[in-house]
């Protein structure tokens, strides 16, 4: 539902005093020696954005595997920040970043690796990093401890490097944060929620009853003026079918839209079978068209940081700029109504996806994974990954009018939904669990519980 941004190695085996004094410390396998360079694009004692540039570079003689390796860049202030990457050799696919709070107002940002090594002798070359006040407001820098004005790279201690845990580099400030005990999450999903959606009708009382709504209400996206329409919403033969239409007038205009009730998904893995459609079942074609599975979370303010959407958006007849078929999938971080400013990534094949398609969004460990028909279509996270809960939803609505004479109806079809809470399901394995519940009889399970 898119909304047209020097080296100093101590040995471990000195005493811990001892250590604490010098600030620096070097991993338990001496030959591995790690040393890391810093540079800023954004040199500014204030700035909207801090943007420090990293390469890490392996001196020793062993090759390092990068998922041990945690590198810490310390910050003054109880700011929230986010983190992202902006580009790196190694990938930004494979690059994490949380910030961690200290004792008092101090934290740091923590980058890690999720795959990857560096082998003796070489390093990672360009790691550009930033990162931003999540209420988008300028901040001062300049008395960040890890901070430094300089533009080109240069070793620089006052960012360090763990590796398996142990200092390998660099000066640490600020006392650790006090340990927490998270509770041992048991393998597998947290819950589940399967529909296929035998239902008679759009009032049909099992679909309240089982935590649905078919919109009535006006309002975007789409024309201003055209109607939410629950009459154009049915259920032939257990499929979901949403039949929107135009006359060219936006009074003319129906849109259709089935939504979860409650806000209660997040990580885990969401499944839809859909049949996105080219031309109208009647009148003629050219409308501009919008074909949805997605998931939400209301926009509170403009900019709102703990905003998120995940959308699987197919455009038969093109728009937004684009003359001809395309298929989006789109994260967003936030976005603003007026003046127009959107903070989103996004992935698109200019193609017809005509007719079924089997399409799966993964949420787990700050990545969003999109697969059609079992092949990986994007993989998109960082500070697009979502922060809080969505509903679920499927609509088909109209970006502008093309103003032909005469009605057209654009048909959009869902098969069943699928979602597994805080589980990283295949797109094969989804398809058998879907069989498995139908074998079974099964028409609808929710035990997803409630936020």
């Amino acid at each position: 539902m898119s909304r047209n941004f020097g080296k100093v190695f101590v040995s471990l085996a000195i005493p811990i005093v001892l250590v604490a004094i010098a600030l620096v410390a070097v991993p338990a396998n001496a030959a591995q020696a790690v040393r890391l360079q810093y540079r800023t694009s954004a040199p500014g004692a204030t700035t909207a954005q801090a943007e420090p540039w990293l390469r890490l570079f392996n001196d020793g003689t062993t090759t390092i595997p990068l998922n041990q390796v945690k590198i810490r860049y310390y910050l003054t202030g109880a700011e929230t920040y986010r983190f992202a990457c902006s580009w790196a050799v190694v990938g930004c696919s494979t690059i994490t970043g949380q910030f961690v709070r200290q004792s008092g107002s101090a934290q740091y940002l923590e980058v890690g690796f999720t795959s990857g090594s560096l082998a003796p002798g070489q390093n990672t070359s360009d790691m550009q990093l930033r990162f931003y006040r999540a209420d988008w407001q300028t901040f001062t820098q300049s008395d960040d401890y890890s901070y430094g004005p300089q533009t080109g790279y240069a070793n620089w201690d006052k960012v360090t490097v763990y590796v398996n845990g142990g200092l390998a580099w660099g000066k640490p400030t600020g006392a650790e944060p006090t340990p927490t005990v998270t509770p041992t999450v048991p393998p597998g999903s947290a819950g589940v929620l399967f529909d296929d959606f035998t239902y008679s009708g759009p009032n049909d009382p099992l679909l309240a009853q089982r935590g649905w709504t078919v919109r009535s209400s006006s309002g975007g996206p789409g024309v201003p003026g055209a109607t939410w329409s629950p009459g154009a919403v049915s259920f032939p033969g257990g499929l979901l079918t949403l039949d929107s239409s135009t006359n060219g007038t936006a009074a003319g205009t129906v849109q259709t839209e089935l939504s979860t009730a409650s806000r209660k998904f997040h990580e885990g893995t969401y499944a839809a079978r859909v049949r996105f459609s080219d031309a109208p079942t009647g009148g003629p074609d050219g409308e501009h068209v919008v074909q949805t599975f997605f998931t939400i979370t209301p926009l509170r303010y403009n900019l709102d940081p703990d905003y998120g959407e995940l959308d699987f958006e197919y455009l038969p007849n093109g728009g937004w700029g684009e003359p001809s078929n395309i298929l989006y999938t789109t994260s967003w971080e936030t976005y603003q109504g007026d003046p127009w400013q959107a903070v989103n990534t996004h992935t698109e094949e200019r193609t017809s996806f005509a007719g079924w398609h089997d399409l799966v969004i993964q949420v787990s460990a700050g990545r969003i994974k999109y697969y059609v028909d079992g092949r990986l279509f994007a993989d998109h996270g960082d500070i697009y990954y979502p922060e809080t809960p969505m509903w679920i939803m499927f609509n088909q609505w109209f970006i502008d009018l093309q103003g032909a004479t005469g009605t057209r109806t654009y048909r959009q079809q869902a098969d069943y939904l699928y979602y597994s809470k805080n589980e990283v399901v295949s797109p094969a394995d989804v398809t058998s669990r879907v069989a498995a519940l139908r074998s079974a009889g099964t028409a609808f399970k929710d035990t997803v519980p409630n936020p």
